[in-house]
Protein backbone atom coordinates (compact mmCIF):
# COMPACT_ATOMS: atom_id res chain seq x y z
CA UNK A 1 0.00 0.00 0.00
CA UNK A 2 2.94 2.64 0.82
CA UNK A 3 4.23 2.72 -2.60
CA UNK A 4 0.97 2.61 -4.31
CA UNK A 5 0.08 6.17 -5.78
CA UNK A 6 -3.78 5.94 -5.75
CA UNK A 7 -6.29 3.34 -4.74
CA UNK A 8 -7.92 0.93 -6.63
CA UNK A 9 -10.99 0.90 -7.77
CA UNK A 10 -13.85 -1.25 -9.64
CA UNK A 11 -17.38 -0.71 -10.90
CA UNK A 12 -19.85 -3.14 -10.41
CA UNK A 13 -23.34 -3.94 -10.09
CA UNK A 14 -23.90 -4.06 -6.19
CA UNK A 15 -27.47 -3.91 -6.39
CA UNK A 16 -27.54 -7.63 -4.88
CA UNK A 17 -26.04 -6.29 -2.08
CA UNK A 18 -27.72 -3.10 -1.16
CA UNK A 19 -24.66 -1.10 -0.68
CA UNK A 20 -22.82 1.82 -3.07
CA UNK A 21 -19.47 0.21 -2.22
CA UNK A 22 -17.62 -1.41 0.11
CA UNK A 23 -13.36 -2.15 0.94
CA UNK A 24 -13.33 -5.56 1.59
CA UNK A 25 -11.19 -6.95 -1.11
CA UNK A 26 -8.78 -5.57 -3.16
CA UNK A 27 -9.20 -3.28 -5.69
CA UNK A 28 -12.27 -1.40 -3.91
CA UNK A 29 -15.97 -1.74 -5.19
CA UNK A 30 -18.28 1.02 -6.01
CA UNK A 31 -21.43 0.93 -7.74
CA UNK A 32 -21.32 0.90 -11.90
CA UNK A 33 -23.72 3.92 -11.93
CA UNK A 34 -22.89 6.07 -9.51
CA UNK A 35 -22.45 9.75 -10.55
CA UNK A 36 -22.09 13.33 -9.00
CA UNK A 37 -21.71 14.42 -5.14
CA UNK A 38 -22.88 10.78 -4.06
CA UNK A 39 -20.20 9.27 -6.00
CA UNK A 40 -17.58 11.52 -4.68
CA UNK A 41 -19.09 10.64 -1.16
CA UNK A 42 -18.52 6.95 -1.74
CA UNK A 43 -14.91 7.22 -3.32
CA UNK A 44 -14.20 8.81 -0.33
CA UNK A 45 -15.48 6.49 2.08
CA UNK A 46 -14.77 3.39 0.65
CA UNK A 47 -10.52 4.73 0.86
CA UNK A 48 -10.99 6.03 4.29
CA UNK A 49 -12.39 2.02 5.49
CA UNK A 50 -9.00 1.13 3.02
CA UNK A 51 -6.69 3.59 4.99
CA UNK A 52 -7.61 3.34 8.53
CA UNK A 53 -9.24 0.09 8.91
CA UNK A 54 -9.09 0.71 12.67
CA UNK A 55 -11.84 3.82 12.35
CA UNK A 56 -15.59 2.74 13.07
CA UNK A 57 -18.33 3.08 10.47
CA UNK A 58 -19.82 5.68 12.02
CA UNK A 59 -16.25 7.99 12.04
CA UNK A 60 -15.80 6.91 8.26
CA UNK A 61 -19.24 8.12 7.32
CA UNK A 62 -18.62 11.40 9.70
CA UNK A 63 -15.32 11.92 7.67
CA UNK A 64 -16.50 10.96 3.91
CA UNK A 65 -19.60 13.70 4.65
CA UNK A 66 -17.30 16.13 5.43
CA UNK A 67 -14.94 15.85 3.30
CA UNK A 68 -17.67 15.43 0.10
CA UNK A 69 -19.09 18.44 1.26
CA UNK A 70 -15.92 20.46 1.35
CA UNK A 71 -15.15 19.65 -2.15
CA UNK A 72 -18.08 19.80 -3.57
CA UNK A 73 -18.70 23.39 -1.54
CA UNK A 74 -15.42 24.22 -3.96
CA UNK A 75 -16.73 23.06 -7.04
CA UNK A 76 -14.73 19.67 -7.41
CA UNK A 77 -16.33 18.06 -10.21
CA UNK A 78 -15.45 14.92 -12.50
CA UNK A 79 -14.52 17.06 -15.91
CA UNK A 80 -10.44 17.51 -16.32
CA UNK A 81 -8.52 14.48 -16.39
CA UNK A 82 -5.12 15.52 -18.10
CA UNK A 83 -2.95 15.27 -15.11
CA UNK A 84 -0.86 18.66 -16.36
CA UNK A 85 -0.31 19.52 -13.11
CA UNK A 86 1.86 17.18 -10.35
CA UNK A 87 0.33 16.47 -7.07
CA UNK A 88 2.70 17.23 -3.79
CA UNK A 89 4.92 14.01 -3.64
CA UNK A 90 6.25 15.54 -7.74
CA UNK A 91 4.07 12.73 -9.55
CA UNK A 92 1.00 13.19 -11.90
Amino acid sequence: MANNPRIKFKRVNLTEEEVYGHADDYPLKIHYNLKGKKELEIYIHESLHYLFPELSEEEVIEKSIKLTNTLWHESYRKVDNTNKIPLQNGLK
